[in-house]
């Protein structure tokens, strides 16, 4: 399996204009339950081309973007440059660089499962302030709700490199009750996307999984989705349906 910092080097453009962004619900969430500010500093761990880091620039907050792939983070640094209070950090999860107790929030967007979990939750307590939050967001992709859905999920499992072996599709509470411990919570929202053809190709490409230009099931998967495409196509549209995730909580 390519190394976890890696895998997205090839698949920027693609992850920029593509991947799904959150819901404002997001920081609605943290504000009411967990008393975010606009004077709270947050270290956003794997945060790639800074989806979720700018809804907390947006918000007023300062951001460390914790990000060690060189090619993400510079997309990061590009598409952030008119945030005056984003950070850029060449760090990993397990290895901030950031001081000790310099933080009210650590978040990570779609990034959380391909930390060392033990590491991670070592090095987060160390650069939590006291009484400190971790929120943990991911858009996970309905599988089965509309057959459009049900045939891409099908496409994926046959086409893709590594596609069961991604950790993300094994998170829930019960896997990350010995991250948070007992007291965590989890709230969901709705999230959607569309898109043409080009669009679905972008986004079936940007995924890590994805076999790329060169490997022999490239472009059988491209000759699929085409077929995919054609068959539930309205209007030259195909819509993706997410269930937005966010588990927050303190770090016992």
């Amino acid at each position: 399996m390519t190394q976890a910092t890696e895998r997205f080097s090839n698949r920027v453009e693609n992850y920029i204009r593509f991947r799904p962004r959150y819901p404002q619900a997001v920081i609605e969430v943290l504000r009411a339950n967990c008393q975010l500010t606009e004077r709270d500093a947050i270290a956003d761990i794997g945060s790639g081309t800074g989806i979720l880091a700018e809804m907390f620039l947006r918000n007023g907050n300062l951001v460390y973007g914790v990000e060690p792939n060189r090619r993400m983070r510079e997309a990061g640094e590009r598409l952030l440059r008119g945030y005056e209070r984003f950070k850029s950090i060449n760090a990993t999860a397990e290895e901030t660089t950031l001081p000790s107790m310099s933080v009210d929030f650590v978040t990570a967007g779609q990034a959380f499962h391909w930390f060392d979990q033990t590491k991670a939750r070592r090095e987060f307590k160390r650069i939590l302030k006291s009484e400190g939050w971790v929120a943990l967001v991911w858009n996970e992709r309905r599988e089965d709700t509309t057959p459009f859905a049900r045939d891409y999920e099908q496409l994926l499992r046959s086409y893709g490199t590594d596609y069961e072996e991604v950790g993300h599709k094994r998170i829930d509470k019960e896997t990350l009750q010995p991250f948070f411990g007992d007291d965590f919570h989890c709230e969901t929202f709705e999230n959607r996307q569309s898109f043409d053809f080009e669009g679905l190709r972008g986004r079936l490409l940007s995924s890590s999984y994805a076999p790329e230009a060169g490997h022999p099931q490239h472009a059988p998967m491209l000759l699929e989705l085409q077929r995919i495409f054609d068959k539930y196509q309205e209007d030259g549209q195909v819509t993706f349906e997410y269930d937005t995730n966010i588990y927050y909580g303190h770090l016992e």
